[in-house]
């Protein structure tokens, strides 16, 4: 396993993730999320993320008995909060940055998280107060470091203005989705962060799934798949569409190229770019995990994911998954 440097932080993080979205806590029965958690660690992977949200608290409760025997300083630890808890807590205020990361350092059984990030921009709240709010997360020692997901490059700006005045804390990460099949990062986040000493965690690099080539346009999904499950596939519509399939198969004979599979190869495709710095995978199965990580510190010739991403456009054209 190899290992980035996170960001303007002194967090070097595993290029290969675990992430717990849909999986842990919800989707995964509980010997097998922990096998999960101890294969990644058995593979070197030191970074773990995870959400309030998830599970609405279930995926940090699962985390907090898994890790509560493993020294606190082999891991790196992330979560997050925006998203609704109850009908009245949600978004990204004073008094939510508070209670939120109370709450989820009691579920994750620690006294602090190495990253806490804020997983929407909240338009109802001025970034004024977010930030100052956050500013006081990292002086209490509650966390290390502060990130983002899915901001507008517009408000990234802005809060790198505010840090400028030396009042607040700088955010270290960004959190998108980023694939061979959503590259929608590439025209301005990646940009604006990697000038500013901010790196992407990336989610989804492999669709879902849908990059790992086990679903066939021609037939129903595999029944132990996540597209075929009802709390895990709901999110998938967009991304089992045949053209989308059809283009996931041709990629197929490159990665054999490669001598890899096609979840390494599409792991390795988004690794290449400097700027990230880990990419979340969202394992069911501890030989997926295994796989997966074997996808960091690949060298691949830069032609054949040229012809990776020609596949993929000539496929979709200009739609977007």
């Amino acid at each position: 396993m190899k290992y980035r440097k996170l960001g303007d932080s002194d967090l070097e993080v595993s290029e290969i993730s675990l992430g717990s979205w849909l999986t842990y806590g919800v989707g995964v029965e509980i010997d097998r999320a922990r096998a999960c958690l101890d294969e990644a660690f058995e593979q070197g992977i030191n970074f773990i993320d995870t959400a309030n949200i998830y599970g609405r608290g279930a995926a940090e409760s699962f985390l907090g008995e898994a890790l509560k025997n493993r020294g606190r300083d082999s891991y790196i630890l992330a979560t997050k909060l925006f998203f609704p808890m109850t009908e009245n807590d949600r978004g990204l205020s004073r008094e939510q940055v508070e209670k939120q990361l109370d709450a989820s350092l009691k579920r994750l059984q620690t006294d602090y998280v190495d990253l806490y990030q804020c997983h929407r921009y909240d338009w109802n709240t001025p970034l004024e107060e977010t930030m100052e709010a956050l500013t006081r997360a990292v002086e209490s020692g509650k966390t290390r470091y502060i990130g983002f997901s899915e901001w507008p490059a517009e408000r990234i700006q802005a809060a790198l203005d505010l840090t400028g005045s030396g009042r607040v804390a700088k955010f270290v990460s960004s959190q998108p989705q980023y694939s061979l099949l959503w590259r929608e990062p590439e025209e301005e986040v990646i940009p604006l962060c990697a000038a500013n000493g901010i790196s992407q965690i990336v989610w989804s690099p492999l669709g879902q799934g849908v990059l790992s080539g086990k679903y066939d346009p021609d037939k129903p999904p595999p029944r132990d798949s996540r597209a075929a499950d009802d709390k895990m596939g709901g999110w998938m519509e967009d991304l089992m569409r045949p053209q989308v399939l059809r283009a996931v198969q041709k990629l197929k004979p490159l990665a054999e190229e490669a001598g890899l599979t096609l979840p390494q190869l599409a792991l390795a495709w988004v690794l290449r770019e400097p700027n990230v710095a880990s990419a979340i995978i969202g394992a069911s199965k501890p030989d997926q995990v295994r796989e997966n990580a074997q996808a960091s510190g690949v060298v691949i010739d830069t032609q054949l994911f040229l012809r990776a991403e020609r596949i993929v456009e000539e496929a979709l054209g200009t739609e977007r998954v």
